[in-house]
């Protein structure tokens, strides 16, 4: 969720978010919501991969008007900022972040009708998983083995064993770098494999909160035990990663891990970044990894996944440089 700070005539809006005009409004007054903001937290202390150095700067939020100040001020202040949640989608620069880490805690959850959950960005998706599928719901259940939050679960359009988050959404609020909120319906978002229309938006910011309309089930519970489970037996779960590396390769392709597998390439370590034993597509911060292993670790299996069966791997995870 990386966002410049810009100025509103050099902003060409995307058509959704320019449409979304009907639910647009300004937030209330910012003035004295601005959280503390402190200097040098060590962001592998907030990536699930362990990795990164310092950040300039660093907040917490924990309600909507806190992020939208902290925004507005990194907005006015020319400060680039970094949106994240559980950070286990994103690999950190070793000299850290030349700017400002927003940590997002927008952790609420509301029942608004039969299957109809409204969703804080900050809230974690593997709880929302379980819950909804606890309360009778499905198509959510995949969830409860994704260790994000919903607001990284849309941003990146999280998925599973052939589900995918904007399945189930209904609409989506962000907030942009002008201060305005907007509540977007999923008709007019266009979402592909792990990509989202917020993944590329000028004026975008932050995502604020998510709507989810799911359906009854009387076997969701068991759906959802049933996706845990085989995440137990297929992942290491004990290690510290982010998930899966690379995308698939395409539609009727094998999975990228299998391609990794074949080319012998478990076990294969950097310094401290190894390819998993486990699950090929996962390389795990298996000994004080810096984020110099990881990437040369990701190059050599880029190259020699190329080599063997000439497939492009592409990655899932979001790098973030210094600058």
């Amino acid at each position: 969720m990386l966002s410049w700070s810009c100025n509103r005539a050099a902003v060409r809006v995307p058509a959704w978010l320019e449409a979304s005009s009907a639910g647009k409004h300004q937030l209330e007054s910012l003035s004295g919501h601005l959280p503390r903001i402190s200097q040098g937290k060590l962001l592998r202390e907030v990536s699930s991969w362990g990795v990164g150095g310092p950040a300039k700067l660093f907040c917490e939020v924990h309600h909507e008007l806190q992020l939208a100040s902290a925004l507005s001020y990194c907005n006015e202040q020319s400060i680039p900022f970094l949106v994240i949640g559980k950070g286990s989608n994103c690999l950190f620069d070793d000299r850290g972040f030349d700017g400002c880490i927003i940590l997002n805690r927008l952790s609420f959850l509301k029942r608004l009708a039969s299957g109809v959950y409204q969703v804080g960005s900050g809230y974690p998706f593997n709880v929302l998983g379980v819950q909804t599928a606890n309360d009778g719901f499905t198509g959510l259940e995949f969830a409860s083995g994704i260790p994000g939050t919903v607001g990284g679960a849309v941003y990146m359009n999280a998925g599973a064993d052939g589900q995918e988050t904007a399945s189930a959404l209904k609409s989506v609020e962000v907030i942009t770098v002008f201060g305005m909120k907007c509540k977007i319906s999923r008709e007019e978002l266009v979402f592909g494999y792990r990509s989202s229309p917020f993944q590329n938006a000028q004026g975008f910011a932050a995502i604020s909160s998510a709507t989810f309309a799911l359906t009854s089930s009387a076997n969701s519970r068991e759906e959802q035990r049933k996706f845990l489970n085989r995440r137990k037996q297929t992942q290491p779960l004990g290690e510290r990663s982010a998930g899966c590396v690379f995308k698939n390769p395409g539609s009727g392709c094998q999975s990228a891990g299998s391609f990794i597998d074949k080319a012998g390439l478990k076990g294969m370590s950097i310094g401290g970044a190894k390819v998993s034993e486990v699950h090929a597509n996962f390389i795990t911060n298996a000994c004080n990894s810096s984020a110099k292993d990881m990437m040369e670790l990701i190059s050599l299996v880029k190259e020699q996944v190329r080599s063997k069966f000439g497939v492009e791997l592409e990655e899932e995870f979001i790098y973030i440089p210094f600058r």
